[in-house]
């Protein structure tokens, strides 16, 4: 295999999130797609799986999100990673429905994609003919997944335009008297003890890390979250008048008159 160097495209906008990814689309390319904050995988220019440090991966989401026995994912891996076939044992062996591991999959994509589709996140390589040991369960095109992450990028700023919140500790507030919070909610609450940030939530919670940006967001612009805002500068120090700082002589009359008065009052 070899590694081709990019450099990644530093003018966002609503053409293309990643105009290589575009292209390798276009060129119906396999291989992974490697940026600092994630990795895409594609088969004949689809993309058939996506992970990121900044995201529970697909063993999260199916174990502590879901209803897979972490023993069951070990087994999986151990048994069937080198064939690069784990999904397939994963259904083959009645550990668990194929709807429910395509619905979990699509979700690792889709919320990965988000944070490795960041722009400005360094620049882009691809390694022409890699492959990812979980095998294959569903493709996507790699249109629709720059179309969303597009679209979530702009749902976050609609809710709350503070992106502060997103890489900052969740600090919960008070609910208003009256005020309703939903048991997903109060999940959530529950978890954020003023430490962890929402990528730590997010694995606590073995949610994708989107859709927990999200509902701080939400949390937030009710005022049940606080929202971080940037520090502002101190002003910057005028300087003084050259008057002031200049040495001045002294009044010699008005010392003399001073102490003539002092010493009368004595």
């Amino acid at each position: 295999m070899t590694t081709a160097s990019f450099a990644a495209d530093s003018r966002p906008g609503p053409a293309a999130v990643s105009p290589l990814l575009t292209r390798l689309a276009a060129e119906r390319a396999t291989g992974a797609l490697l940026r600092d904050r994630g990795t895409l995988f594609l088969e004949d220019g689809r993309i058939v799986h996506a992970e990121s440090p900044a995201t529970p991966g697909l063993d999260v989401l199916l174990t502590t999100g879901g209803g897979l026995a972490p023993e069951r994912w070990r087994e999986a891996v151990d048994r069937a990673g080198a064939r690069r076939q784990v999904a397939r044992f994963l259904v083959d062996s009645g550990g668990m429905a194929g709807g429910e591991l395509e619905i979990c999959h699509l979700a690792a994509i889709f919320d990965a994609a988000f944070f490795a589709l960041t722009p400005g996140s360094g620049p882009s390589r691809f390694r022409r003919g890699a492959t990812h040991w979980i095998g294959s369960v569903r493709s996507v095109p790699a249109a629709a997944v720059e179309r969303e992450t597009q679209r979530r990028r702009e749902l976050l700023d609609a809710v709350w335009p503070y992106p502060l919140l997103d890489c900052s500790p969740v600090v919960p507030r008070a609910a208003a008297p009256g005020q309703t919070v939903t048991s997903r909610q109060r999940l959530l609450l529950r978890q954020a003890d003023g430490v962890r940030t929402p990528a730590a939530l997010a694995w606590a919670l073995g949610r994708p890390a989107f859709h927990t940006l999200l509902d701080i967001r939400r949390l937030a612009a009710a005022g049940l979250v606080e929202t971080p805002h940037a520090p502002v500068p101190a002003p910057a120090a005028q300087p003084l008048p050259a008057w002031m700082t200049e040495a001045q002589p002294p009044d010699v009359a008005l010392l003399r008159r001073l102490r003539d008065a002092l010493e009368a009052s004595l």
